[in-house]
């Protein structure tokens, strides 16, 4: 107690706002975060330099890597990505990453500086209103405007982020929240809500999986992890299940497990939508939100009553009967689902749906004639032969990645990192983040020249932090997927589809990677050997016939179909 005339005592815990943001962050064991340096969060900048020993603080070269990496980060731990980006400019550019972290159910908090408390609501310089601009993309926007809510803001983002359906939150922080000061406790780390399935709901699901001879159950979304991965496949083996991931969700199952029968993606096995939409008289969808891409254009099941009877597993209950009546609607998390499904009785005999679906996906997989001297199925045969079984392979979008997509045989629970969101460019940065998170694992990104070149910047964040990726850059000189579209429905009226590319290999060591180039198929298994012993980073050019659009089809074939579709 201070003596009468003396001045007070000190607050106990005065600290700036950004200190106080950067505290509650050390709190939640805050390992990387991502960013774009900028003046309208140099609090929070300031908040992390005291914590540099416990919180990586990473400078990318472009917010959409920084908001990409972030995403990637949450993928591959379960936990909240974390990103800061400048407003305005930053903020635009960043929201790349918050979209493919909305579609793809990661959970993620986005940092957005904003402008001084008194310019609000006079387009100040790059003022934008994050509430409306973000609202549809994010589960929850807010703006902080007292430094002493901080750590109510960030305990609740850090809840919303993780519960029901995993997603995005972006918190907005004025200059001042950040620069003000306040004596306030600090969090206690949130409790993560989650449900769990009805003793009855179990049971119903016994009664129909034993009255179905032909289900299938599809495995995807969010909130997963290794431990629901291998339940899941215990699940499969005792019902007598064929499993089919939904799109860019091939990782959750090993796909060399007898019971895994492929995905229901771009380019999926024709025969396994055939079954599904023909054969199948019980899918049991855990976690996958039956999209457009899963669904096949959501012409597979029937709209909005399936075909066959629906059971739908996922954690968001808003999730339910969104296109799809269901059936039986279970509101969890994946893995509360199987830990409660484990109790039902084995199903006794084979099902013959599981013999003929994996017969059909290892047919499907198996090698196609290539056209030109580079084989992109031997080449992602090479990837399966070569590299480790905890490798991790990021990509983007474009036609090279049908290939990966069919020919890859993933091997163990986040080997894959792809956005169902289909953005193109987030291959690179996700590589880097990979590598970042877990340095002890190889990784690796197969690009498009148009895909890879979008983000190929953040080779240099890779080399300023020591990370090695392997890049595999598929270069056919144009951004394939749209060309193969132009052909299909507009043949011989081409237009903005064909690319002016740079030395890669030059581009490669200009970033600090060893690179080479390679136009034979026969040349890829020693570049890759070599890059696989290098120590730095290492980038491979792959040369491709335009030719070769997809593994069955060529750019002229394509033409031709169109044409005759035209005359016809």
């Amino acid at each position: 107690m201070s003596k009468p005339g003396s001045a007070p005592a000190p607050a106990a815990n005065m600290r700036h706002g950004g200190r106080i943001l950067a505290d509650q962050l050390r709190i939640l064991k805050a390992e990387l975060v991502f960013c774009v340096p900028g003046e309208s969060f140099l609090g929070l900048l300031d908040g992390l330099h005291d914590h540099k020993d416990a919180i990586r603080t990473v400078a990318c070269r472009h917010e959409g890597g920084a908001v990409n990496m972030a995403e990637a980060y949450g993928k591959l731990t379960g936990k909240p990505g974390l990103a800061a980006v400048t407003r305005g400019p930053g903020a635009t550019n960043g929201s790349n990453g918050l979209h493919t972290a909305r579609q793809d159910s990661t959970p993620m908090i986005l940092f957005v500086g904003q402008v001084s408390r008194d310019h609000f609501d006079r387009e100040g310089f790059q003022e934008i209103d994050y509430r409306r601009m973000f609202g549809e993309v994010a589960k929850w926007v807010a703006q902080i405007e007292d430094a002493a809510r901080i750590p109510e803001y960030v305990s609740r983002a850090w809840a919303v982020a993780q519960e029901g359906r995993p997603g995005p939150v972006v918190l907005v922080l004025p200059e001042e929240t950040l620069s003000d000061t306040a004596d306030v406790p600090d969090i206690r780390v949130p409790a993560i809500a989650e449900a769990a399935p009805t003793p009855a709901a179990i049971a119903k699901l016994g009664e129909m999986i034993a009255a179905a001879k032909n289900p299938v159950m599809m495995i995807g979304g969010g909130a997963w992890s290794a431990e629901t991965a291998a339940a899941a496949a215990a699940f499969a083996e005792a019902q007598g299940l064929p499993v089919v991931t939904s799109f860019r969700r091939q990782d959750y199952m090993d796909n060399r497990h007898p019971h895994f029968c492929g995905t229901l993606g771009l380019g999926a096995n024709p025969k396994l939508v055939d079954y599904v939409a023909e054969d199948c008289d019980l899918l049991i969808n855990v976690g996958s939100r039956l999209g457009e891409i899963a669904s096949q254009g959501y012409t597979l099941l029937g709209v909005p009553n399936a075909r066959m009877p629906l059971v739908t597993v996922h954690p968001g209950p808003e999730e339910h009967n969104v296109v799809y009546a269901s059936d039986l609607a279970i509101a969890c998390r994946a893995g509360a689902f199987f830990e409660a499904a484990a109790a039902l009785p084995a199903r006794p005999g084979p099902v013959p749906g599981v013999a003929r679906l994996r017969a059909d996906y290892e047919a499907f997989c198996a090698p196609v004639p290539a056209i030109g001297a580079m084989d992109m199925g031997e080449v992602i045969a090479e990837l399966n032969r070569t590299l480790p079984d905890d490798a991790i392979v990021s990509n983007g979008a474009g036609n090279y990645a049908i290939w990966l997509h069919r020919f890859r045989q993933h091997r163990g629970y986040r080997t894959q990192l792809a956005p169902t969101s289909g953005s193109m460019g987030y291959g690179a940065p996700a590589a880097v983040a990979a590598a970042l998170t877990h340095p002890d694992r190889l990784s690796v990104v197969l690009g498009g020249d148009g895909c890879f070149l979008m983000t190929a910047q953040e080779m240099a964040t890779a080399a300023q932090y020591g990370a090695k990726v392997i890049a595999i850059v598929v270069n056919n000189g144009m951004f394939g997927t749209i060309r193969m579209h132009q052909e299909k429905h507009h043949p011989g009226r081409t237009i903005a589809t064909d690319l002016g590319n740079p030395d890669f290999v030059k581009l490669g060591e200009a970033y600090g990677a060893a690179a080479e180039r390679v136009s034979k198929t026969e040349d890829f298994a020693p570049a890759l050997a070599r890059a696989l012993a290098s120590e730095t980073s290492y980038l491979i050019e792959i040369v491709v016939d335009p030719e070769a659009l997809t593994p069955v089809k060529s750019l002229s074939a394509i033409r031709a179909e169109g044409e005759a579709a035209r005359a016809g």
